[in-house]
């Protein structure tokens, strides 16, 4: 079948009729229409579980709906699998790239499309292509180097290359600037508008309100599988745009009120972690936290955050110092495990929920317990848990954090990702903690799950306790945090206070580059 597509200028360059699509008892899709003008920037926003994945997989022909019809610049087409939709002229950028890491980029460029019996001939071939696309959208990087040495920014433009060596028209990107500084995430945006100008049209998944508004001409809100609003960015805002997300009045930024800040009650010197590699990630690491007092650690991801928090968590082994409320506790070897680490008064919200923070076989009455089921609160005796107090227990803590269904007997693999996060901070923020460690609390999750779990993090701050925070999204910082240092590279080589600096200055820590030596004293008065 002939899939290329003539030009209709007067058609839509997308348009999806009807389209449905169900897994079993649940209806991803239900009766979508769209239409999206060629060379525009569309948006398309909703909660988690609202169908726009579901939704772009159709497109891209990773599912097939159940009914509907697909129309690319005015020609149905019949779009069965992702061979079909790149023939098409669709591309699409994946949220987690799909480079192989120790191929050059104009290996991983050429990759499947080869085109020659001779492999130097393609090469030459697309070298030169390359540079031609390259230069044109300003996607520089150099066709000979590896993947795994490239910055996260410059595989991102790989991916893009990719679709283009293909002869896409139409490009999917789904949450583009995840791992991105916000220098990179302004380098994508520059490059997505200048495709645009060259006639691509380009389809944007992001649940950051403020990219819609930046690069978008239009978007697409959808809400329970179903397509609720089309507008011009121009015409809308972000409240607005959460409100038809969630179907109500969203806060976009949590209100803090200023609280007297007590002694310090984290610290830690010297700290430095070796990984499963034997590379040093964390190198002499140094802060401390108040009691009533949020210090965020900014940074793009891979820069020691994920093995920071494994220390303080007990979970990874350390070398240096750690004090909770001035008492030394061990790092290594006897009593630093994440089990000790609870008894000092240590909670602990790990980055990944679904590795470390749960168990999805599970109950949720059973995970609310996990890590705490020694306490008497979840015991008969010192041998055996009373499983029906621990199962109310689980309903009063599900009723409180608006875990949906609050169902305990309900397998934690059956709930959403928003509702599985919400079981983690229900377990370990109702402990009564003295510390609170807590790794990317949003992750993955819907906006008014947000403005929840931003509410909990700020009221357990207002009641004292001191709460390290550590998150890849410069807003939940910014909302969050009263301090704020950057990590890069497994060093801590900036620190603010978060009403006195801005998102530029934390981007240019964030690249690595360093304070100069005259402000450095300004970071000690801070202490």
């Amino acid at each position: 079948m002939d899939t290329k597509v003539q030009h209709d200028s007067a058609a839509p360059m997308i348009e999806l009729r009807g389209i449905s699509k169900s897994f079993g008892p649940v209806q991803a899709n239900k009766n979508i229409n769209l239409k999206v003008s060629k060379g525009s920037i569309h948006g398309i926003v909703g909660e988690n579980g609202a169908g726009k994945s579901t939704l772009m997989s159709i497109l891209y022909g990773f599912y097939k709906s159940d009914s509907g019809e697909i129309y690319i610049n005015g020609k149905q087409i019949n779009i069965t699998d992702s061979h079909v939709a790149i023939e098409a002229g669709i591309g699409m950028v994946h949220q987690h790239f799909k480079l192989v890491e120790n191929f050059t980029v104009l290996e991983n460029v050429i990759l499947g499309m080869e085109n020659s019996f001779l492999i130097n001939t393609a090469l030459n071939n697309a070298r030169v292509l390359l540079s031609e696309l390259a230069s044109t959208y300003s996607l520089e990087v150099d066709p000979d180097a590896l993947i795994e040495d490239l910055s996260v920014g410059h595989q991102q433009r790989v991916e893009i290359l990719k679709a283009l060596y293909r002869q896409a028209d139409i490009l999917i990107l789904d949450e583009p600037t995840g791992v991105l500084t916000p220098a990179e995430a302004d380098h994508l945006f520059n490059i997505l508008r200048n495709l645009s100008k060259e006639g691509k049209t380009i389809i944007l998944i992001t649940h950051k309100l403020k990219e819609i508004m930046s690069v978008t001409d239009t978007v697409s809100v959808m809400r329970r599988g179903e397509m609720t609003a089309t507008l011009e960015t121009s015409k809308t805002t972000p409240q607005e745009l959460a409100e038809l997300m969630v179907g109500r009045s969203v806060l976009l930024r949590i209100e803090k009120d200023a609280t007297e800040v007590g002694g310090k009650s984290l610290e830690v010197h010297n700290l430095s972690v070796m990984d499963k590699r034997g590379v040093t990630a964390l190198k002499n690491v140094s802060f401390h936290v108040r009691k009533g007092e949020i210090l965020g650690i900014a940074g793009v991801a891979g820069n020691g955050q994920t093995e920071l928090l494994e220390a303080l968590g007990g979970i990874s082994p350390a070398t240096g110092t750690m004090k909770i409320d001035g008492e030394e506790i061990p790092l290594h070897d006897k009593g630093s495990d994440a089990r000790s680490r609870r008894e000092y008064g240590v909670s602990h919200v790990p980055e990944d929920r679904q590795k470390l923070g749960l168990i999805l076989d599970f109950f949720a009455w059973e995970n609310i317990a996990f890590g705490y089921h020694h306490n008497d609160e979840f015991n008969k005796n010192w041998l055996l848990m009373d499983n029906r107090k621990t199962r109310e227990i689980a309903r009063q803590e599900m009723a409180k954090f608006d875990i949906r269904p609050p169902t305990p007997n309900n397998l934690v693999k059956n709930f959403s990702g928003g509702n599985q996060q919400k079981i983690v901070l229900a377990r370990e923020l109702e402990q009564n903690p003295k510390v609170l460690i807590v790794g990317q609390p949003t992750r993955g999750v819907d906006i008014g799950a947000i403005e929840f779990i931003h509410q909990k993090i700020i009221e357990l701050r207002n009641k004292g306790v001191a709460i390290l925070l550590v998150s890849v999204e410069l807003d939940e910082i910014f909302s969050l945090s009263d301090r704020v240092a950057v990590l890069f590279d497994g060093k801590i080589i900036g620190e603010r206070i978060t009403e006195e600096t801005n998102e530029s200055e934390l981007g240019l820590l964030m690249a690595g580059i360093e304070d100069g030596p005259e402000e450095q004293p300004a970071m000690e008065s801070v202490a």
